[in-house]
Parts: C-alpha cells; structure tokens; sequence
C-alpha cells in the first residue's frame, strides 16, 4: 500500500457553451446513444414501479381470505405480470438497438453488438463520511466538505461519460477514488448506511446494497460496455479504425474478465459469472471478426497464397462464432440473452463458415496443377491450408476424408484479453489530509488526540522518533517533560503547534521540533489501539457469522425511504446546475464536535501505484 499521494488538483473541465463539466463527461450531448440511454433510465424506474406493485399484489393475496378479494387480486396480478413482461421486451428492443452506436461511414457493414450502461440512483456521501470523519479519526468533518463534493460531483460525472478514451479515464479515475474511500471509510466490521442501487443492463431489475464493492463492479462493468460503445463508434473503412476496434473489443474484454476474476458473487445477473463469460467471448469474437476485416481491407486479388489466408481467416472467425452461438443457448443465460445477439451470432458464425468455403472452393478450382507439375507441389499447396497436418496423414489423404477437409480454421493474429492498465490513471486521494494509509484508515482504530505541552531540556526532547510520515515517539526518557505532560512510547505525532505534521518526514518532524529551542512546545499525538479495540460499539447490521455483504432486490419497498429521517441532509443540487462554482455540501454532521484544531500543510508528494489500494478480498462479494 502506497503512502505517497500526489498533491490536490482540480480536475480538468471541458467547455460546452457556457458551462463546464469533467473532462469525459458531457450531460447535455443530445446524441442517439445519450438518448437511448435516457430511455433505458425511464424504462428503468417503469421496471421498478411495476415490481413493487406486483410484491404489493402477491402479499394482499397470501394475507386475504375473502374469495371475491383473491379474484380480483389474481386479475390484477395478471396484468400486472403482462406489464412487466412488455416492458422488460421493450428494454430488449433497447438492448439491440446497435444502428446508433455503429460508426456513420457510407459504406455498408456488418453490425456490431455494443453493451448498454449500467443506471444508478444518485447516493449522497456527505452525512455519513462526515460522521466517520468525526467518531474515527476525531477530525473536524467541516474541513472536508470540499473533498467530499469533489467525489460527489466526481460520481455524478460518471453517469454520463463521453464515448472515448477520455470517458474511459473518468470512470477509471472513480474506480481508483473508490480504492481510496473504501480503505479509508469502510471498515469489514460495519456498514456505513450508504446504500448503493444500480440497475440491471439487461433485466432492469435495480439492486441495492450498502457494500462498496457493488459500487466498484458496477463501474468495472460500464467500463467495459463504453470500450464496446467505442469500438463499435470507429470507421472499419480505414485500417486504422479497424486497428481501433480490435484494441477496444480486446480491452472490454479484458475489463469484463477482471470483473468476472475480481467480484466472484455478483448479486446483479448481468455481473455474474456466466453471463460475463459470454460476454467476454462476445467481444473477442467481434475482435477477430474485426481482424478478417483488416485483411480483406486492401481488396481481395485471385492469387493463391492470400485466398489461403483469407480462407483461414474466415474459418477463424465462423468458429468463434459458433462457440459463443453455443455459449449463448446455455442456461442459465440462455434466457436473458437477448434473441437478437443469439440470432447474429448464429448468422455470422454460417455467413464466415461459408465465406471460408468460398474461398477454399476459388483456390482449389482456380489453382489446378498444369500439365507436367508433380503431386507433391499440389500436396504443398494443400498442406497451406492447415495450421498442422493430422498425425499420420499426408495432404493427399486428407483431401479424401471429409471430417480432416473440415478443419481449416486459422488466424496470422489471435486476439486475446487486453487486461486493465489501472496504474497508467493518475489519481489523487480526495481525503489525503486525514494522513497516510498505512497508519490512518478504517481497519484501525487510535485514541483521540492528547495535546503534549512540554519543553526541551538544554536541548534534549527526551525521546527519539522513528518511521516515516507519519513519525513516531521511540525510545521515551520516563522522567523527561514530555513523557511527564503523557507522550508514550508508540505514540504518532500529528501535530506540532497547529501544524499538521502526518505527512511530514522524520527529518522535518524533528527539524521543526528543535527551531523552538527552550520554547513551550505543543504537540498533538494519537496512541494506535490494540487489535481488540478495532470494533466499533456502533454496528447495527453486524453479527458473528454474518456475511459481510448481502444483497436486496428492490421489490416492494421504496430505499430511499429507509434513510434515517431524524438526519438533517442538504438537498444535492442538480449536475446540470454545476458550473465553475462547484456544488459544495453543507450537510451538519449527526455527532457533536470536539476541540480539534488541525491545517494541512501545501506538501507535495506523488502516488507511485493506487492499484494498490484496491481490495483483494473481493471473494467475499
């Protein structure tokens, strides 16, 4: 784990007309792919509405005992299952909606199959890290607020990111953040009462849990959907836009792989394990299908050795899309595939199978050996078609054995998984001022802060220090003034007459400790806990045994009416409100404010790798 952040800096804006917004995000871009997918949004909260109704609906009917009642409920479940039928069809028929996410070159081409973006409900931070901030690491919440808007506004950008590589970083950039707050405000031990709800891509069915890991593999899924959005958005008339579209399916592949590998009990169907391994074959399949494009580019001359490789090519890519046509008819994601990807699956995999006859039947026809030529340049022309030659059979055999004439498939480039390059996104810690994160984050607990008067004596402290930002009191003289005013040994230094010093090295701790000769110093230091103390009194949702996620399918009760309502919490203005004055919430914390008085020096330092930050105990979710 990293302890070297890079200093606080706002986040480059772009300018769209008068107002300004995160670079890879642009709210209000009335594009066909921004407005199917306010679409999916609406149809989203339809989903929603008609589940409730229908919980609604089987409770009243397992409570009722009056037949007459049962009639009319039964009737009224009835249509309520036909509704929900017909809109969950209509976000299918959103779901193949390809044509606007395709590239607008004149050109014909054969249609690739994009993801659609997850949705999610707006989630308010301010309240409970707020709190944390106070009862934790007895800091005053209030000089947080800033950083606190800075990840809100940074979530919201995300909703809406651009279709490039700068959309791409953003939601990069949040999925690192997210490492950061979770090692930071998330303790095993607790829920911090934040509930996250994202929305099915495929079902709509919304999905709430007060874990941030569904927070992060949701993100992880939109970033691999927008690389399919880009990827499709190309031009596949240029050799270089093909080239574009092979990284991009092989990236959203490799992102969909990591999630899958990563989050390995996903409560949302279209994040579970089967379903991304079928989407993992999906882009690899539209990758190779993208790399026979590349090679038929050029145009195709009657000319033997490149009808092989053609031929090969074709066969390549048919078989791949058989194995995921298969993969596809499997339960249990046989059922929320949509038909149409299946169908285009089954038709691509018989429209390559017979492009790879075509060309096998021009070359063989076309390439006949001239009077006078020998057997053994027509078996070297056979054998060209083969990757191997099966093991006692020579190319004359083979071409009487109608299974061996079969095996043809063969590619100069296998695609393969292009794995998330994480450590290429520059990040920086949101809430670096609460202290480095080894010592300071949720997995450990310290007694509040004791302020230590005490005085050098003819130039000595009376203890060494030790360790690195942040520094520690070493080897305590038991008789000096400090140890007198209550430092201990082990204790972390946090503050030096106001100054913050948990960023500050040994040499500048103990710098800034001898400028004040026989001076009166003032010295704020925490004590770090034992492993006992690490559980908080306050955890309302965990018991011995229990997991430490769990999942809630939003059915028949409204989540956002679970929010304590004895908290006070400001109203989160709209995104499309936010301009160069930046949205800051002003939310009063629940807990009452100690004596804390602490400033961050302007230190500079640079994060190294926050890929480090994510948590690998992920099989837990």
């Amino acid at each position: 784990m990293t302890d070297t952040l890079l200093p606080a800096a706002p986040q480059p804006l772009e300018k769209e007309g008068n107002c300004y917004f995160r670079k890879g995000c642009n709210p209000l871009a009335q594009t066909g792919r921004s407005k199917l997918q306010n679409q999916r949004a609406a149809l989203n909260q339809q989903i929603l509405k008609a589940m409730r109704m229908r919980t609604g609906a089987e409770n009243l009917l397992k409570a009722a005992t009056n037949q007459k009642v049962r009639e009319q409920v039964r009737l009224e479940l009835s249509f309520l299952n036909s509704d929900l039928q017909m809109l969950k069809e209509e976000l299918e028929g959103l779901n193949i909606s390809v044509g606007v996410y395709q590239n607008t070159e004149e050109a014909f081409t054969i249609p690739l199959i994009p993801l659609g973006l997850k949705e999610t409900k707006d989630v308010d931070f301010s309240v409970a890290l707020k709190d944390f901030i106070l009862e934790h690491y007895s800091e005053d919440s209030y000089l947080y607020e800033d950083e606190i808007a800075d990840l809100m506004d940074l979530r919201q950008a995300c909703r809406t990111p651009s279709r490039n590589e700068a959309g791409v970083e953003l939601l990069m950039s949040y999925f690192m953040q997210l490492g950061f707050v979770e090692s930071r405000f998330f303790p095993p031990t607790r829920q911090m009462g934040i509930l996250f709800t994202w929305y099915d891509s495929l079902t709509g069915v919304p999905v709430s849990q007060q874990n941030l890991l569904l927070e992060k593999a949701s993100i992880l899924f939109n970033i691999g959907a927008l690389y399919t959005q880009i990827g499709t958005r190309c031009n596949r008339q240029t050799e270089a836009g093909l080239e574009s579209t092979v990284d991009a399916f092989q990236r959203a592949a490799g992102v969909l792989n990591y999630l899958k590998e990563t989050f390995t009990h996903t409560p949302s169907y279209d994040m579970s394990p089967a379903m991304l391994s079928v989407l993992v074959k999906m882009m690899l399949a539209q990758a190779q299908e993208s790399t026979f494009e590349k090679v038929c580019l050029p145009g195709l001359q009657n000319e033997f050795f490149l009808l092989v490789k053609v031929a090969q090519e074709a066969a390549k890519v048919g078989e791949v899309y058989r194995q995921l046509h298969t993969a596809m008819n499997q339960e249990p994601v046989k059922e929320n595939i949509p038909y149409s990807w299946a169908s285009l699956a089954c038709v691509k995999a018989h429209h390559y199978e017979a492009l790879a006859h075509y060309f096998t039947a021009t070359l063989l026809i076309d390439h006949q050996l001239k009077p006078g030529e020998d057997e053994d340049h027509q078996e070297k022309c056979l054998s060209q078609l083969y990757s191997h030659m099966p093991e006692g059979l020579t190319p004359l055999a083979t071409l009487k054995n109608v299974h061996q004439r079969q095996l043809l498939a063969k590619t100069e480039r296998e695609v393969e998984i292009i794995v998330p390059q994480f450590s290429k996104v520059t990040v920086t810690d949101f809430f670096q001022k609460l202290g480095p994160l080894s010592v300071f984050s949720a997995n450990k607990r310290w007694t509040a802060p004791r302020s230590i008067h005490f005085t050098a004596e003819e130039g000595d402290l009376g203890f060494t220090l030790r360790g690195n930002s942040p520094v520690q009191v070493h080897f305590l003289d038991p008789y000096c003034s400090a140890a007198a005013a209550g430092t201990k040994e082990g204790d972390y230094i946090v503050s030096i007459q106001d100054v913050d010093c948990k960023w500050l090295t040994l040499s500048e701790v103990m710098k800034m400790l001898k400028s004040f000769g026989q001076d009166d110093i003032e010295m704020k230091v925490v004590s770090l806990l034992d492993a006992t103390s690490t559980m908080h009194s306050k955890c309302a949702t965990y018991s011995v045994g229990m997991q430490k996620t769990y999942s809630m399918i939003c059915l028949g009760i409204d989540v956002d009416d679970k929010t304590d309502k004895t908290k006070k919490v400001s109203k989160k203005l709209s995104f499309l409100s936010w301009g160069t004055n930046k949205n800051r919430q002003k939310s009063a914390s629940t807990l009452c404010l100690p004596s804390v008085g602490v400033t961050m020096p302007p230190v500079k330092k640079k994060l190294s790798s926050p890929f480090s930050l994510l948590n690998t105990d992920s099989s837990l979710y």
